[in-house]
């Protein structure tokens, strides 16, 4: 089955197995690495990406489903010349990335949130990253990296 969709900006056009996992086809036929398999059952957030604005377990996903839809991984947030995206830099300047498993899914979930709410509160913040797990910050880092994000997407920092 041949799929057409916008991945990170650019138009994709593939021909894939319909039973073919979103998150196997990133990895094993396009290469990109930023989603991660870690529970496969959408329980981790580690392969989070944004498909039409919301963030989406990856691993849960059939790549059929990504038929005529904007889908964004976390390599699609880098801007010219490799400049990190300020969720990025947020994230590196807080500390936010001890082992930096989960950190792709989190950035993407981040991005989410941000795009919908710039000025999110503590808890909407707690809220929104729900669906993704850390085994190694304890959350206070990364609470903090979406909160500096904020800052920098809204300009005040």
């Amino acid at each position: 089955m041949v799929v057409r969709f916008l991945l990170n900006g650019k138009s994709v056009e593939y021909d894939v197995r319909p039973d073919m996992r979103v998150l196997d086809f990133f990895r094993d036929e396009l290469g990109l690495t930023g989603p991660k398999e870690a529970c496969g059952e959408g329980e981790c957030g580690a392969c989070t990406i944004i498909v039409d604005g919301m963030n989406v377990h990856s691993c849960l996903m059939l790549t059929a489903e990504l038929d005529g839809r904007e889908v964004w991984t976390i390599e699609g947030l880098e801007g010219p010349n490799g400049k990190l995206h300020p969720i990025q830099e947020a994230f590196i300047e807080a500390g936010a990335v001890q082992c930096g498993f989960c950190t792709p899914g989190m950035i993407m979930s981040t991005k989410v949130l941000l795009d919908n709410n710039p000025s999110p509160t503590r808890e909407e913040i707690k809220k929104a990253l729900e669906g993704n797990l850390c085994r190694c910050t304890g959350y206070y880092k990364i609470i903090e990296a979406v909160e500096l994000a904020a800052k920098k997407v809204r300009g005040d920092e």
